[in-house]
């Protein structure tokens, strides 16, 4: 045999192993804008990659590739529209007076009937009982535990996507350690530089809280609602720790240091695109401002014109003193406005980033924008109303390179926005240590998302990865923990006391019984 054709024999096999396309199945059942950013850039990575991708979801795919793998999209239009009533008239900034058991509760209500709609949908019954095979199914972890079902349905690997990094949603269905004493709980900020004898308290707290809504109420209503669409399904512990693999959207650049076990891998940032061109009006902002601009975007779910009448004016008399530009997203017309402040309703957020004009970056803190401004190299000062926005806030106090001003907080006042935009402005150490995070962000030994298409297809090439998997996942939390051992080692020290007690009053009491008869001898 030719070492020619061992050599084409080589590039075959080779091709055949690591070139296969694969059918891969998406299920993004939540009609946040946030999150679709983060569904849709991880199927479209997927894409390009040559794979064929389903997505079922809320929101269509935008700029489908031209070159790459085949794709089919199934519209969810019955959540979109209950989703559209709920949000009829909201204030997210109203959120925050709402008591966070009774958002949870909330929150389990909308997901179950999410559930409820994904099942019924008459596309997605047809994809069900069409016969097609799927390499694998992707799935975002957000309270849609019932979503599992799908791994079962199409007998294919199950692959989780995290918005955040390692936490409670996700590292009880791989057996990830959670170190109370120092993994801060997404609900309570991030207290990873002040390991004080309160905020392991207070995370302790948040843990068991989390534990016991999760598992009696929100896991059993997601169990609740398989079981009357799919009764056939394996049991639900099954189903919840059937997980291949998690993409984690995190990374040490932007995250505090914490364990993950070899099934999750970090790929924090892999839904930033590189710079496009900037429209032409903001363009010429950027380009003609010397000075330099501030841009001030509270996200896709909050809108700044829903902030209250009294906030918004001395946020406004604040800016209007600053000589640099303001560009701010604004979802209406802002008449009284000073003229160093320019508003537009939609603004290209990672592109203006990038400009070398920016100097500051006014945030809610969300998972996304943080780690954008990491990628980009600019300081923040982050608002925090809800969710985990308070904890990526504090990890841009905790990284020096931003500052908190906490929207319920009586901190959240005209001087105090005042001090912080100018520390910010003027202390060039938060530009240095927002360069350092960047340059930590992009020493990488590949992109972030090569990295989360390797590891997709990695877990379909290896059947799932069952190798990576740890035996933790499967223990129930007495064993986990080592109760059930310390419980048996307790009764141990139990018995042994009660009978080493027992054959000491025996033998004293003998003792005690001779020595009252050689007296009464005497």
């Amino acid at each position: 045999m030719s070492l020619k054709f061992l050599f084409l024999l080589t590039l075959i096999s080779l091709s055949a192993n690591y070139g296969y396309c694969y059918k891969i199945l998406g299920v993004f059942a939540f009609p946040g804008i946030s999150h679709n950013i983060l569904t849709s850039k991880l199927m479209r990575g997927l894409l390009e990659a040559g794979h064929d991708v389903t997505m079922v979801a809320t929101i269509p795919l935008k700029d489908v590739p031209p070159k790459g793998g085949k794709y089919n999209e199934i519209l969810l239009d019955g959540i979109v529209q209950n989703f559209e009533a709920l949000s009829t008239n909201k204030n997210m900034f109203d959120m925050t007076k709402d008591n966070l058991l009774l958002m949870l509760v909330n929150m389990a209500e909308h997901f179950k009937t999410f559930n409820t709609l994904t099942f019924t949908d008459p596309k997605v019954q047809q994809l069900i009982h069409s016969g097609e095979k799927f390499d694998a199914v992707v799935l975002e972890q957000f309270n849609n535990d019932g979503l599992k079902v799908f791994a079962h349905i199409f007998d294919c690997p199950l692959i989780i996507l995290s918005s955040m990094g390692p936490n409670s949603w996700v590292n009880n269905l791989v057996g990830n350690p959670s170190p109370v004493s120092y993994a801060s709980h997404f609900m309570v900020g991030d207290f990873s530089k002040d390991l004080s004898i309160y905020n392991r308290a207070s995370n302790l707290f948040a843990y068991i809280s989390d534990y016991f809504i999760s598992n009696f109420y929100l896991l059993p209503q997601q169990d609740a609602a398989i079981r009357e669409h799919f009764p056939d399904a394996p049991p639900f512990g099954d189903l919840y720790t059937n997980v291949s693999l998690i993409l984690l959207n995190s990374h040490i650049s932007y995250y505090p240091a914490l364990p993950v076990v070899p099934n999750m891998v970090e790929v924090g940032g892999y839904f930033i695109d590189p710079p496009k061109e900037l429209p032409k009006d903001v363009k010429d902002i950027l380009d003609n401002s010397p000075e330099g601009v501030i841009y001030f975007s509270m996200g896709s779910n909050l809108k700044s014109k829903d902030l209250p009448l009294e906030k918004r004016e001395f946020i406004l008399r604040v800016l209007g003193k600053l000589k640099e530009k303001v560009l701010w997203k604004f979802e209406e017309d802002l008449p009284d406005r000073p003229k160093n402040v320019l508003i537009r309703k939609w603004l290209p957020q990672q592109d203006i980033l990038a400009h070398p004009n920016i100097k500051l970056f006014i945030t809610h803190g969300g998972l996304l924008s943080t780690t954008e401004t990491i990628y980009h190299g600019v300081p923040i000062l982050a608002i925090p109303v809800f969710g985990d926005q308070n904890a990526n806030a504090d990890r841009a106090v905790a990284g020096g390179y931003g500052l908190k001003l906490e929207y319920l907080s009586s901190d959240f006042t005209e001087e105090n926005l005042e001090k912080k935009l100018n520390e910010l402005l003027h202390n060039p150490q938060y530009r240095n240590n927002v360069k350092s995070k960047q340059k930590l962000f992009h020493d990488r030994p590949e992109k972030p998302m090569k990295t989360a298409v390797y590891w997709v297809e990695y877990a379909i090439r290896h059947k799932g990865a069952p190798h990576l998997r740890v035996a933790g996942a499967k223990l129930p939390w007495y064993k986990y923990y080592m109760v059930d051992v310390l419980a048996v080692i307790l009764l141990a020290l139990l018995v042994v006391y009660k009978t080493g007690k027992c054959v000491v009053q025996k033998l004293f009491g003998k003792i005690k019984q001779t020595v009252s008869s050689e007296k009464k001898k005497n």
